[in-house]
């Protein structure tokens, strides 16, 4: 348009400029806890520090078998089958302290534990789950752990060396923490 205001023009370069607006904003606001692949409203909301009161029960995820002894998590760490069923007793010593996306179970001696996730991050604990008492069930699973992966369970209260290691995990269908 000669000599004349383009008003498409103009609207066109506001729409882009908001875009871009947003885009800053959004990254600006972006949290350590966004880091996190899981991190959904659903999540934030069921692992939300908790106020047990003593002697209940919380359970999530599969509801676990009725008549079937646990398995020492000594056990499966002395003896990892990946890709086996077990039901685990212990303590948690340490959960997740941003979304409750893991916790380390371990037996109540003080030996070393093992990290419980949760199957396709369908449930969480709430992140004050340590010292809980925790029947588990799930499956064994042998992985090896990336330095940007221990880096980042290490931001998040986790346990673990720098750089890559071999980690056995359970990765849990149901839990049961009492207080």
């Amino acid at each position: 348009m000669a000599g004349g205001y383009d008003w498409h023009a103009a609207a066109m370069y506001r729409t882009v400029f908001a875009s871009v607006l947003g885009v800053t904003l959004a990254a600006a606001a972006h949290d350590d806890k966004a880091a996190c692949a899981h991190d959904t409203p659903t999540a934030r909301q069921a692992s939300a520090a908790s106020s047990w009161k003593a002697g209940t029960v919380l359970v999530r995820g599969a509801p676990l078998p009725k008549n079937q002894a646990p398995v020492p998590v000594s056990s499966v760490l002395a003896r990892p089958e990946n890709g086996r069923s077990v039901l685990v007793e212990g303590v948690v010593r340490r959960a997740c302290t941003r979304m409750g996306c893991w916790m380390e179970l371990a037996p109540s001696d003080g030996s070393p534990g093992l990290r419980v996730t949760f199957k396709d991050y369908g449930f969480f604990v709430p992140t004050d789950s340590a010292g809980a008492k925790a029947r588990v069930q799930g499956t064994v699973e042998v992985t090896e752990l990336s330095a940007a992966e221990a880096q980042h369970l290490s931001s998040e209260g986790g346990a673990v060396s720098p750089g890559a290691q071999r980690e056995v995990r359970l990765v849990a269908s149901g839990v049961e923490l009492r207080r």
